[in-house]
C-alpha cells in the first residue's frame, strides 16, 4: 500500500493537510476496510479487493455514489468524505467515510444489552425504523433514478437467480428449481420501488454498545439498488433472533439475546406497516423469495468449494446452509404463504 500517496489525495481533495495513519480493520464483506487517523479525525476506508474485476472495483464507487446522494436525507449512514477511481493512490479504487463507534450483531449482543434484557427488543424496532426511513429517500430526486429498470422487477429477479443457480455448475438443487416456479406462479403485484440495501440484517448495521439498543447507521451498501422494498424486510427477518429465523444471529455465544423479550416477526411487519404505509399483506411470498435468493448465493460459494476454487473455510458449510434455507422456504410455501 502506498501511504504517502494516499495523504497527498486525501490533502489535495479537502484542501487540507496533515499526516495520516493506516491500520487494516476486520469485516467489509467483500471489500477490504482500513482504519484512517489524522488528528482527531477518524474515518474508514473502503477499497475494493485488488485482484477484483472491474466490474466489482465499480462497485465499491457506486455504493459511494448511493451514500453522496443520500447523506442529507433522514438515514443512518456513515457520511461519505471522498473517493478515488485511481488504482496508483491505493492499489485499487477506494472511498473515505466517517468513523462510526458502533457494533454488528453477529453471534453474541453487546455486554450492556445482557443486564437489561427487557430493553433488547428495542434493536429489532430500531432495524425496522431504519429500514423504513431508507425506503422513504425519494431517490429520484437524489439522482438516482438511472439505477431504477423498467420492467416488473420480482419476475426479473427470479429468472436472473435461476440463471445464477445455472451458472455454478454444481448441484442440480431440485428443491430450488421447484420453488423458482411457486414463485413465477404465486408473483404479487410489484409495489412501488424504493431504494433498497440489498443486505439488510442485523450484522449490517452498527448499534451503539450502550443500553437500551440504538442503531447508530447501516452499513455496506455495495448491493444497494432500485427494487421492491419487501425483499429488504423478509431478509432482515432471515436473521431474527428468535425461533422463527432460520439464520438467527446474536444467539451463538454469551452475552446472547434474551429470546423473550424480543418482538415476533408478526410485529415487526407490522411496525414496517404502519411507519411506511406500505401493504404486507403479500410478505409470506417475499419470506420465500428472501429465504430462496440466500440459499442460490450461498451455492455461489459452495459450488466453488466443491471445484477446489474456494480457500475460504467457511464455504464447506454453505451447502448445508443452503439446504436449511431452502427447506425453511419450502415450509413457508407449505403452510400457504401465497395464499
Amino acid at each position: 500500500m502506498t501511504i504517502e500517496a494516499l495523504q497527498r489525495y486525501i490533502d489535495l481533495v479537502l484542501a487540507d493537510n496533515g499526516s495520516i495513519t493506516v491500520t487494516p480493520m476486520v469485516g467489509g464483506g467483500s471489500c477490504e476496510v482500513f482504519e484512517v487517523t489524522r488528528g482527531q479525525a477518524r474515518w474508514v476506508l473502503r477499497r475494493a479487493p485488488r485482484h477484483a474485476s472491474a466490474t466489482t472495483a465499480h462497485d465499491v464507487l457506486r455504493e459511494f455514489r448511493i451514500l453522496d446522494a443520500i447523506k442529507d436525507e433522514d438515514v443512518r449512514i456513515a457520511r461519505p468524505i471522498l473517493c478515488c477511481d485511481d488504482p496508483l493512490v491505493f492499489d485499487a479504487p477506494f472511498y473515505v467515510m466517517e468513523r462510526v463507534e458502533g457494533v454488528p450483531i453477529r453471534s453474541s449482543i453487546p455486554a450492556a444489552w445482557s443486564a437489561e434484557p427487557e430493553t433488547q427488543g428495542r434493536s429489532l424496532e430500531e432495524l425496522v425504523d431504519a429500514l423504513t426511513a431508507i425506503h422513504a429517500v425519494d431517490w429520484d430526486a437524489c439522482g438516482l433514478g438511472d439505477l431504477a429498470h423498467t420492467g416488473p422487477f420480482l419476475a426479473r429477479q427470479v429468472a436472473r437467480w435461476l440463471a445464477q443457480l445455472d451458472s455454478y455448475g454444481g448441484r442440480h438443487l431440485d428443491t430450488a428449481r421447484r420453488l423458482g416456479t411457486w414463485l413465477d406462479d404465486e408473483l404479487p403485484t410489484n409495489g412501488a420501488p424504493a431504494l433498497c440495501h440489498g443486505d439488510y440484517k442485523l450484522d449490517n448495521v452498527l448499534f451503539a454498545p450502550d443500553a437500551p439498543p440504538r442503531l447508530l447507521a447501516v452499513v455496506d451498501w455495495e448491493m444497494a439498488a432500485i427494487g421492491d422494498p419487501l425483499v429488504d424486510l423478509a431478509w432482515a427477518l432471515i436473521f431474527h433472533p428468535g425461533p422463527e429465523g432460520t439464520m438467527p444471529l446474536g444467539r451463538a455465544k454469551e452475552p446472547r439475546f434474551a429470546v423473550e423479550q424480543l418482538p415476533d416477526r408478526r410485529s415487526l411487519v407490522e411496525r414496517y406497516a404502519a411507519r411506511s404505509g406500505r401493504e404486507t399483506r403479500s410478505i409470506g411470498w417475499y419470506d420465500v423469495f428472501a429465504r430462496w435468493k440466500l440459499a442460490i448465493v450461498l451455492e455461489g460459494s459452495y459450488a466453488k468449494y466443491l471445484r477446489g476454487l474456494s480457500d475460504n473455510p467457511m464455504h464447506e458449510f454453505f451447502g448445508r446452509q443452503a439446504d436449511l434455507l431452502l427447506e425453511s422456504a419450502t415450509t413457508i410455501v407449505g403452510k400457504g404463504a401465497g395464499s
